[in-house]
């Protein structure tokens, strides 16, 4: 966490929290979502919730980005958030916490930048979905790094198991919505 943000928690320690601003998508993007695209939906639908994601809009400023990357956290309950200044800023996810990059030299890499250390699991979902539990968690390998993610499969660098993508989650122990668990969201 950044020293200017650990100073602002010290200044204001009673900074309401802030749910369903932020958004991560399975690709590694940040979303910001104002109270129009709350409206308008979840930042990630559920099987069969028959609504249609509304993600809001992505962030592409670099210094905000990587900000965001350095105070990324999860509380004890696995709801990730942003620590911005005093604020908490939970984040929406649409798949999981991590978003994994692979490396040239087969190295895990996070969508924060931050590397992920060595591979204890690897996973196979029923949508053919690669993750990597590693020793910041558990991760969706992005969809640009398939072809190498294949390739260390196929050497038996990494040996996949079959897992249910709705038993993520509780196993991993994350929660994908905190907005959701605060109660149906205004699209409901």
């Amino acid at each position: 966490m950044d020293d200017i943000v650990k100073a602002a928690l010290a200044k204001w320690p009673n900074v309401p929290d802030c749910h369903g601003w932020l958004g991560l998508d399975a690709r590694g993007d940040w979303y910001m979502r104002d109270d129009r695209c709350q409206r308008a939906g979840p930042f990630a639908a559920e099987p069969g919730e028959g609504v249609a994601p509304a993600k809001g809009s992505r962030l592409l400023h670099d210094k905000l980005i990587a900000f965001i990357g350095r105070n990324y956290l999860a509380d004890e309950q696995g709801r990730w958030f942003f620590q911005n200044g005093p604020q908490r800023v939970y984040v929406e996810l649409e798949a999981t916490p991590w978003i994994w990059r692979l490396q040239p030299d087969g190295s895990v890499q996070s969508h924060t930048g931050a590397p992920a250390g060595a591979v204890k699991h690897c996973l196979l979902d029923e949508a053919g979905r690669l993750y990597l539990v590693t020793a910041l968690g558990l991760g969706l390998v992005h969809t640009s790094d398939m072809a190498q993610a294949a390739d260390l499969v196929e050497q038996g660098t990494w040996q996949p198991e079959p897992v249910a993508v709705d038993s993520l989650p509780k196993r991993w122990a994350f929660v994908k919505s905190p907005q959701r668990v605060l109660g149906p969201g205004p699209w409901a």
